[in-house]
């Protein structure tokens, strides 16, 4: 991950690992892995204080998928919780350093309480750019937020993800 070696940085979700070699801290509540914190990230046990949290597509999975890892019952939603997205999101906020950031990606069309959310500006991203999948082999162009209201996922036009917003909180205290 370059010249991190002295900056103290959290992946939510254990993704990174996957693709590179890695040396930061990894919350994952369900993925068991060497290195991997074993969590909920709202509940996260942590006084740490990181200048960097990263999350790659993990955050729509929180207060969604629950009904299906915890109780193993496919289609009960009845444990959906519309809360734990922005709890998560705060939880991720008390862990930054001074000056530290939070760089998410999160796409559109998985979770409905999460688009809502997007859609209606009810997360604290003082940035946010929004990508739009446009080719099978997986190439993206930049747009409006407009361009990806009502994209798919899954499927049409392409497999998983077809829109994708990048979002980033930056702790401005002295």
């Amino acid at each position: 991950m370059g010249s991190s070696d002295s900056k103290r940085i959290l992946e939510v979700g254990n993704v990174i690992s996957h693709y590179f070699p890695v040396n930061h801290d990894i919350v994952d509540k369900y993925e068991k892995n060497k290195g991997v914190i074993n969590c909920d990230i709202s509940e996260i046990p942590s006084s740490e204080k990181y200048d960097l949290i990263v999350s790659i597509s993990t955050l729509e999975h929180v207060g969604w998928d629950e009904h299906v890892f915890d109780n193993n019952v496919q289609g009960d939603i009845s444990s959906l919780d519309d809360t734990k997205i922005p709890k998560a999101i705060r939880k991720l906020e008390s862990l930054l350093n001074n000056r530290g950031k939070i760089i998410v990606t999160l796409p559109i069309g998985y979770n409905g309480i999460l688009d809502k959310l997007l859609k209606d500006k009810k997360l604290p991203f003082s940035e946010v750019y929004y990508l739009k999948r446009i080719s099978k082999d997986n190439q993206w162009r930049q747009v409006s937020r407009e361009d990806i209201d009502n994209l798919n996922y899954d499927f049409i036009p392409y497999y998983r993800a077809n829109g994708l917003v990048i979002g980033i909180i930056e702790n401005f205290l002295i």
